[in-house]
This record gives structure tokens, sequence and C-alpha cells, in this order.
């Protein structure tokens, strides 16, 4: 077999050739179509790329109204903040302002409330007389049935704390202090203190008028021994409730301190007399025997009590000192500065320290002129 016999093209019969005229503008049609469908894809690339130039604008747009909303939003909430924070300052300053105006009104009211108590005490002293709260002295008037009494205040004077009471020997020396009022204490290592010197007020009475009557069930017993004061109860109560000692039994039996004396109650009424008929009686207190005075007890009602306020001549009461050493420490410095001549001061007769956080009382006696 010869080279060209050896190979042979076969051609299908429903193709036709691109060699023929049919064949090539069957190409054509089969290219045209592909041109046209690559000329609609591309048609829609060239669409989807403006879409999504469209939406990246739109998204840029809505990125920088987000952005400048933002910034604006920003500003507002830092503008608010600045209110806020002067407005916080401003309560801030009210608070402050008003917290030190509590704090005037509560020691206004403390004031106050001492001198309120003050008053209930001395109402209260002057409302015991005679027993235990003055000291009466008889003293004879051509009044006919009457009998007047010379009374000695002993008044109970409640403190504040960061107080001190100062009496001096000098009236006109209390009156230069009162006179300065601020007064500047050195306590050492450039430290000082303002105090403020105030006057003192008391309540006196002027004229009291009370019936007596002889208490029934009571003797007021006198002449006593200086002995402890709770063995010299014990004692006399035990003595005066033995009915061999003309006594019976005691419902109580307490010391008057002001006078030194005891009072004894009894159960029964006839019991008081009977042992004042006889006025001395021997009873065994210490080692031996001791003469002690029985004499009726006294019952009194206030029928007329005046009372007028009255200052202290010759004490300062100081205010306004704070716990910043030692209670003996600071009261020696106060003392010593309110002694000097040059600080307005001069001889003081007594001093009287109370410190914050603790309750004194001083007592004021009525001292003869």
């Amino acid at each position: 077999m010869s080279s060209d016999e050896e190979f042979s093209l076969v051609v299908d019969p429903s193709q036709p050739s691109e060699d023929t005229l049919n064949g090539i503008q069957v190409s054509i049609t089969n290219y045209k179509k592909q041109y046209d469908q690559l000329m609609q894809e591309q048609k829609e690339l060239a669409d989807a790329r403006d879409d999504a130039k469209d939406m990246t604008q739109k998204f840029k747009e809505r990125s920088k109204k987000l952005a400048e909303d933002i910034k604006k939003e920003q500003k507002r909430n830092e503008e608010e903040l600045q209110n806020e924070k002067l407005r916080l300052e401003l309560l801030l300053l009210e608070e402050r302002d008003l917290l030190k105006e509590i704090e005037r009104v509560k020691a206004a009211l403390r004031e106050e409330e001492v001198a309120v108590d003050c008053l209930k005490q001395q109402n209260d002293v002057f409302t015991a007389v005679p027993e235990k709260k003055f000291i009466f002295s008889g003293k004879t008037d051509k009044a006919v049935n009457m009998q007047k009494f010379e009374m000695k205040a002993h008044i109970v004077y409640p403190m504040d704390e960061g107080t001190a009471l100062v009496t001096f020997e000098d009236k006109d020396v209390a009156k230069n202090i009162l006179k300065a009022k601020q007064h500047q204490v050195d306590l050492g290592s450039e430290c000082r203190i303002t105090l403020e010197a105030r006057p003192v007020h008391l309540m006196l009475p002027s004229l009291l008028e009370m019936d007596t009557d002889i208490c029934p069930q009571r003797i007021l017993i006198s002449n006593l021994p200086k002995m402890d004061t709770e063995t010299m109860l014990n004692k006399l109560e035990i003595h005066f409730s033995k009915s061999k000692n003309g006594g019976g039994e005691v419902e109580a039996c307490d010391m008057l301190p002001d006078s030194g004396t005891v009072v004894i109650a009894f159960l029964d009424k006839d019991i008081a007399k009977r042992l004042t008929e006889v006025e001395y009686h021997e009873v065994k207190l210490q080692e031996n025997n001791h003469r002690v005075r029985v004499t009726p007890f006294l019952n009194g009602k206030i029928t007329n009590l005046e009372t007028k306020m009255s200052a202290c001549s010759r004490t300062v009461l100081l205010t306004g000192i704070p716990n910043v050493m030692e209670q003996d420490t600071l009261q020696d410095v106060l003392e010593i500065h309110f002694q000097k001549m040059g600080n307005g001061g001069g001889e003081i007769e007594a001093f009287l320290y109370n410190p914050m956080g603790q309750k004194t009382s001083a007592v004021f006696e009525e001292v003869s002129t």
C-alpha cells in the first residue's frame, strides 16, 4: 500500500466544511453569537461595575454623613458633659453651703438646747427649795406672822463641749476679755487657736415665798461625825429601826450632801414625832456612841417664786476650743494665756475646761460681798 493510501479524511456529511461557503456562513453565525454573547456579558459586567460604583459612592456619602453625624453627636455629648460638670460643681458648692448652714443651725440649736436645759435644771433647782439646792438661814423681820429666809444660790451649770469657764479675781479683767471677744492662743510650734469669749448668764431667784409644815414620817439627823457615808447610813438605819430605841420600820435613809445631814423616812406616821420629842440620841456610829441631834423635817410648799437673769461679773465662757492636745496640758496653756496682762488677762480664781466628747457641769455659788 502506498503512503497516499495509508491516510484518508472522513468528512461528516451533517457538518458543512469550513472550506465551503455554507461552512463559512455557519462559522460566521457561530462567531456572531459568541460575539453577541460576549457583548451581552460585557454589558452586564459594565452595568454591574456601574452599580458597584454607584453603591460605592452612596456608601461613601453615607459614611461621610455618618462620620459628620458622629462628630456632631460627640461635640454635643462633650458640651452636655461640660454642662453637667458645671452643674455638678454648682451643686457641690450649694451642698457645701447648705452643710455649713446646717452646721451653723445645729450649733445654734445646741446652744439653745443647752440654754433650755440650763433653765430647766435651774428651775428644777428652784422648785426643790429648800432641801438640797439652797442654804437657808433664819432671819426675823418686823412683819407679822411671817419669817423671811436669806437664800444662797447653788446652781449647776451644764457646760457645752469644747468650752471653758474662767473666773477672774478682778471683774474689770473679765470685762476686758469680753470686750475683746476674739482671742488667739499660742500653743507653740507656730500653732494657734482662736477662741470666743461670751458672758455667763444665770437665772437667780429674786423672791421666794413658801409654806412649811412638819413631815409626820421623816426626821432630820444632824451633829454627825466625819466617816464613810455608806457605813454611817447603815448604822443609823439599824439604830432607828429598833423599837427599843423608839424607832420602827425604815422606808428610806438618805444623806443631804449640801448640809451634811441625814433624812430618815418611816412607814409609820407616829414614829417621827416620838423620836423628835427627845432631841439628842446616843448612836453607836464608830467605836463609841455618838450624840446625834434629831429634829423634825419640814415639808416646804412654794407659794410664790420670782426669778431674774443675772450676768456673772467675774466669770467668762470661752467657746470653740478644739481637741488639739491633752486635756490637762491644754487647760494649763489656756490658764497661762489668760493670766498674762499682755493678753488682757489677770489673776484667775477658778478655771474649768470641758473638752469635746465629755460632759461637765460647773457649780455656781453666791459669794458674800
